[in-house]
């Protein structure tokens, strides 16, 4: 073995994983270098991604919902939409004006509740402009929304990811201090072996997962009360199992919901579907 080599295993033995005291190369730096820098001016102490392994089961929706509910327990929350293609946020909370920015940064928008945005939508000459950006570009936004604004004493950050498993989730991966994952499902076979994907590309990018959370779960009759599964018997349990997580919610299809999303008015739902998936958050410290 080369004297180098031996340095090399030497200081991986010793290693503290202050990387900033350590000129070694190990596998651990090499994953560090890859985080995008914060505003200097930025303080956000814990960063939640709320990710699908497919489109069109209510990320978004659990992420405004998650969002909205810290905020209203005393917890100053923001959003990062990283959906850029598909940013749905700012209408949700009923922001529509533009984000400006000062000499420290960009400013996010803030909902009526006190919620700090910033999504593409914030930014676009007109909201309904599609965004035809390839893969690079994209993960280049989602790290100026990362690095370029000023997310100011920030409890709780909540990053609404693109949906699968591409390069743009990739890119928040590697490059945000992610702390948690929050994974969101519904009840079909087909998104129940596609949350699996999702699970393990977390884990192969060693970034904990807090749970699943299913949305559209059951429907409840407005007669006799009764909870209706309209899209069979859920396997949420048998999936969190086989995982080894937490199940943090189960979200029901309520058109007050839909109509509250459609009329900028999320922040005025509540319920206690989503208490598990606080407590984990909250429970990060």
């Amino acid at each position: 073995m080369s004297e180098e080599n031996r340095n090399q295993e030497t200081a991986i033995e010793n290693c503290t994983h202050d990387c900033s005291t350590c000129g070694a190369s190990c596998g651990a730096r090499t994953a560090e270098s890859l985080l995008a820098p914060a505003n200097a001016y930025s303080t956000v102490k814990k960063v939640i991604g709320v990710v699908s392994g497919k489109g069109g089961v209510g990320k978004s929706l659990v992420a405004e919902l998650i969002a909205s509910m810290l905020q209203k327990q005393g917890l100053h929350t923001g959003i990062l939409d990283a959906d850029i293609t598909g940013p749905s946020i700012p209408q949700a909370f009923g922001v529509h004006e533009k984000l400006t920015g000062n000499q420290m940064g960009m400013i996010p928008a803030v909902s009526k509740g006190g919620v700090d945005l910033v999504s593409i939508n914030l930014l676009l000459e007109d909201e309904t402009d599609p965004v035809v950006w390839r893969g690079p570009v994209l993960g280049g936004v989602i790290k100026q929304f990362w690095s370029e604004t000023v997310w100011h004493d920030v409890d709780v950050l909540v990053v609404d990811m693109p949906p699968g498993t591409g390069d743009v989730a990739l890119t928040v991966f590697q490059s945000l201090p992610v702390d948690g994952l929050i994974i969101v499902t519904s009840p079909q076979d087909l998104v129940s072996m596609i949350v699996t994907k999702a699970i393990k590309m977390a884990r192969m990018m060693d970034i904990p997962v807090l749970g699943i959370v299913e949305n559209m779960s059951y429907i409840t009759c407005p007669d006799c009360g009764k909870k209706i599964e309209i899209f069979g018997k859920s396997h949420l349990e048998e999936v969190a199992e086989a995982n080894n997580l937490q199940v943090l919610g189960r979200l029901p299809i309520d058109p007050a919901i839909a109509s509250a999303v459609d009329a900028g008015e999320i922040e005025k739902i509540e319920g206690d579907w989503l208490d598990p998936a606080l407590n984990a958050i909250k429970a990060l410290g």
